[in-house]
């Protein structure tokens, strides 16, 4: 019997894990998205410049990234299960709060909160799917996770800017704050462990036995030794550079797009904040087609039909980057038309490369080390997006327009394609701290 008839006869419980991950995923970045939908509005209610709503943009990365490297190592010993609960009630947290504010301390605060709760999300997601899904699914399983980051601004642009415009930008958190209630109650009642969903009769033996065959990651495994000790041996290996370091290019492009897609359209153009919702939408509707179709289902039949995952996945990994090049483009677009070209093409070699990337995590990392160097990756990745929303209004505030930003991000991207495939190397398991030393 084949592998992809095994797993239609074996059950589809791990697909609905998938969808709960994902939902979570669209819940996670329209709570991301708010603030580049309200920040016109913020600025003009409070009287602030494009470098200091840049500054504000980033500090939800402030607290999110310092936490990257420590949540990868508590959602290790953990688990998913209740870090993700405790995250998800942080959520809403801080968008209340955040609806509450009338000046900068209280939003800035709010987006510090949200940082904290938003912090394990991805890591403890790759280390669900690596539990989840066999090796030759993971491409999918990753594309739906992060597809659906990327369909919360296919849906929540239009949205927000709906709310900012016909209330005031403080309806956009509290609409946010009332879906991050809605997804703890769905986290807290769906989502098991394997083992636990096993148990209680939602998931089949056969299914069982088909992950543990093909791949996935044994959720009683536990890192060796002292979290910190793992910690410091994946920062010495060359792996865990040349993924995270790659990784980090897209996360720059990516918030470039996130913090300041409808601010670019409304200063280059003069595009007003509903029909520049609409607009944004486009970039980001043609990304999820793209990384549903190209970065999980092609992939993943590329990789069962010819066994070699290296080649399979840097051959989409540096053609996504090298299409998502086409970001810079929009430094030189003379129309909107011409901009959302160059920026969808951009934003679908950006989506593709995501699970391409990062199913690389659960690949590579040692046995009960996945979510520390998920943690790692994250952390490393988004120190390079906290710069992203401060240097892109800098260069504004400096030029006047967003042409030297998007070249900016340009040069980033060309450093990760390098990172991706002169210092990754090979796709395999790294060995355990254990097996080097001895």
């Amino acid at each position: 019997m084949t592998t992809a008839k095994a797993a239609v006869k074996t059950g589809r419980a791990r697909w609905g894990i998938a969808g709960v991950l994902g939902v979570g995923m669209f819940v996670n970045y329209i709570d991301r998205v708010n603030l580049s939908i309200a920040a016109p509005e913020i600025m003009r209610d409070f009287e602030i410049s494009a470098s200091q709503m840049g500054l504000l943009s980033s500090a939800f990365l402030w607290t999110y990234a310092m936490l990257q490297l420590p949540i990868g190592s508590i959602v290790d010993r953990i688990g998913v299960r209740w870090v993700n609960r405790v995250a998800a009630a942080l959520w809403a947290v801080a968008s209340f709060a955040s609806a509450a504010a009338g000046g900068l301390g209280l939003l800035l605060a709010s987006r510090l909160v949200l940082g904290v709760g938003e912090a394990p999300t991805i890591p403890a997601g790759w280390k669900a799917i690596g539990q989840w899904f066999p090796r030759q699914e993971r491409g999918t399983a990753t594309a739906i996770f992060d597809g659906c980051a990327k369909a919360s601004n296919v849906l929540g642009i239009p949205v927000m800017a709906f709310l900012v415009t016909t209330f005031s930008w403080h309806a956009a958190f509290l609409f946010t704050g009332a879906l991050s209630v809605a997804y703890l109650l769905v986290w807290w009642f769906l989502y098991l462990t394997p083992k636990q969903a096993l148990a209680r009769g939602r998931l089949s033996e056969a299914e069982y036995a088909y992950l543990r065959e093909n791949g996935a990651e044994d959720e009683d495994a536990t890192n060796s030794g002292s979290s910190l000790r793992g910690l410091g041996y994946l920062l010495r290996r060359r792996k865990t550079w040349g993924l995270a370091l790659g990784y980090a290019s897209y996360t720059y492009a990516y918030y470039v797009l996130l913090t300041w897609l409808p601010g670019y359209l409304e200063k280059q153009f003069g595009v007003k904040l509903l029909a520049g919702g609409v607009y944004t939408m486009i970039p980001w509707l043609v990304a999820v087609a793209a990384q549903f179709l190209i970065a999980g289902v092609v992939m993943d039949r590329l990789i069962a039909r010819s066994g070699d995952e290296t080649k399979v996945r840097r051959i989409v990994l540096v053609v996504s980057m090298l299409v998502s090049l086409s970001v810079a483009g929009a430094a030189y677009a003379d129309s909107v038309a011409v901009a959302l070209v160059f920026l969808s093409i951009g934003a679908a070699g950006l989506a593709v490369s995501v699970p391409a990337g990062a199913s690389i995590v659960a690949l590579i990392a040692p046995a009960g080390f996945t979510g520390t160097l998920g943690g790692i990756v994250n952390f490393v990745a988004n120190l390079l997006g906290i710069a992203a929303p401060i240097v892109t209004g800098a260069v504004v505030d400096v030029t006047g327009s967003f042409a030297g930003a998007f070249l900016v991000t340009g040069v980033v991207l060309v450093a990760g394609i390098l990172c991706y495939t002169l210092v990754l190397g090979r796709i395999e398991p790294m060995p355990a701290p254990d097996a080097e030393r001895g």
